[in-house]
């Protein structure tokens, strides 16, 4: 059986990536690394798991979604520097998954998170009603931060209801990453700058199998 577990996913899609040529797809994905690799900088290994997808990268974190959040607002502050990205926000169900290489990941709450970003508008950051209980319940008051903004229906007709940051309440958290803007600056300007995840197995991987081992022995219990 599968290692299953409930995080929190920030999807960051690179604008119309599919039309672009692919030395500017080139571009575009390395200049995303190089963003992702200073917003997760602080973030330890363990808790994290990054993500590489057709149009763009996710970042799976675990019981953390104000980490997530700022993440993604973070990562926005690239788009200043000319990197076209829209950002989805879930909390939901992960799975790992064996893939060629190394650990992967998959479930409903990546894929939501990437049907949110698909949606949003470039430079844009949507979050989705999971999310915003989630973001409530780890610390609350902060889902303050989220507004309702519309429901749509993806490519499979499932609605979903989406929230924004407050318009002033983003603009003071992007002030407040001034600095960290200022550093994207740089390594969107170096240009050809890559960021893999690493040999071996990641130590997030470890970190999903204890929690997955904790819970299943939880359930376990509980049926005895």
């Amino acid at each position: 059986m599968a290692a299953s577990v409930v995080g929190s996913v920030v999807f960051l899609k690179i604008a119309e990536f599919a039309r672009r040529s692919a030395s500017e797809q080139a571009r575009l994905r390395a200049q995303l690394e190089a963003v992702i690799a200073v917003v997760t900088a602080e973030v330890p290994p363990a808790s994290r798991l990054v993500l590489e997808a057709a149009d763009g990268m996710a970042i799976v974190l675990l019981d953390d979604p104000q980490a997530a959040l700022r993440l993604g607002t973070q990562a926005l502050t690239a788009a200043a520097a000319g990197l076209p990205l829209a950002a989805g926000l879930n909390h939901g169900a992960l799975q790992l998954s064996g893939r060629k290489g190394g650990e992967g990941m998959t479930g409903d709450g990546i894929a939501v998170a990437a049907n949110i970003a698909d949606f949003a508008e470039s430079s844009r950051l949507l979050a989705s009603r999971a999310f915003c209980e989630a973001l409530a319940e780890a610390a609350p008051g902060s889902e303050a931060l989220l507004r309702p903004a519309r429901t749509f229906k993806d490519a499979g007709l499932r609605s979903h209801e989406v929230l924004a940051p407050e318009p002033y309440g983003l603009a003071r958290r992007r002030r407040r990453y001034g600095a960290v803007a200022i550093v994207l600056t740089i390594a969107l300007a170096a240009g050809g700058v890559t960021w893999r995840a690493h040999t071996g197995r990641p130590p997030f991987v470890d970190m999903v199998l204890a929690k997955y081992t904790y819970l299943h022995g939880l359930v376990q219990r509980a049926r005895n």
